[in-house]
């Protein structure tokens, strides 16, 4: 297989697992990935329940809720792991805890026996519990206390799920590098070539005037309390700046 060629292509990423060790012989039975690139979500994802062909520890099933029933017609990761590295390959992989979720990766492909080699043969990793602990120290840096710091709706989060928890750690990630691009619609990617029209086409001065909705007291305080989260973030804000 090729091996890295980087870009500015990010893929976040988590897993879940039948326990907390992978050299006890636990497995990867759930992978969640999501695109940025150029620090906007494209709405590309990875997604896949793996078949672990081991018993999931009681403690793991509290955690994420899946069961070794749901997965008994689940593929195993020798079924998937040529579309993941196809996915992963020339990223940077934007990960919380990295060394928990590739030491469960580099062992299944260990497993494999067959030289495909390391997470890091094919991605770099950005590690974001430890990007925050250096930017937060002393301070509880887990993905729900990240998300309450940053203004961040997690309610919907009632169990751990690599998918899920791989969209949160993206706001949480873009807000806590930099946070205007989090601002921005997803499903937009590189912006499309431009097409330009020479010809001025002017509007007629009869038109009715245009109808002007104004925001609610409401809407005023959301905006604010978000341009507030930003500068806290990002060390500044142009735009809380200019309404200041």
């Amino acid at each position: 297989m090729d091996k890295r060629t980087f870009t500015n292509r990010l893929v976040v990423l988590d897993t879940e697992t039948t326990g907390l060790n992978p050299q006890e012989g636990h497995r990867i039975i759930e992978i969640g990935c999501v695109e940025l690139v150029n620090r906007r979500l494209t709405g590309k994802r990875f997604h896949v329940y793996i078949n672990p062909e081991r018993i999931i520890d009681a403690g793991a099933i509290e955690v994420h809720g899946i069961t070794n029933r749901f997965l008994e017609d689940k593929p195993t990761f020798t079924g998937i792991v040529e579309d993941f590295i196809a996915f992963i390959q020339g990223a940077e992989l934007v990960i919380h805890n990295a060394p928990f979720d590739v030491g469960f990766i580099n062992y299944e492909f260990s497993r494999l026996n067959n030289e495909i080699g390391a997470v890091t043969d094919y991605s770099k990793v950005f590690d974001t519990l430890s990007y925050a602990r250096k930017k937060h120290p002393g301070q509880r840096n887990s993905l729900d206390a990240l998300c309450k710091r940053y203004n961040i709706d997690n309610s919907h989060r009632d169990l751990h799920g690599a998918l899920l928890d791989a969209e949160i750690l993206a706001d949480v990630f873009l807000l806590m590098t930099g946070g205007q691009s989090s601002l921005l619609d997803e499903g937009q990617g590189r912006p499309e070539e431009s097409i330009v029209n020479s010809e001025i086409k002017y509007l007629p001065t009869d038109r009715p005037a245009l109808n002007v909705i104004r925001c609610t007291d409401e809407e005023l305080n959301a905006h604010q309390q978000r341009l507030e989260a930003i500068e806290k973030a990002s060390g500044g804000c142009i735009w809380n700046k200019s309404m200041g």
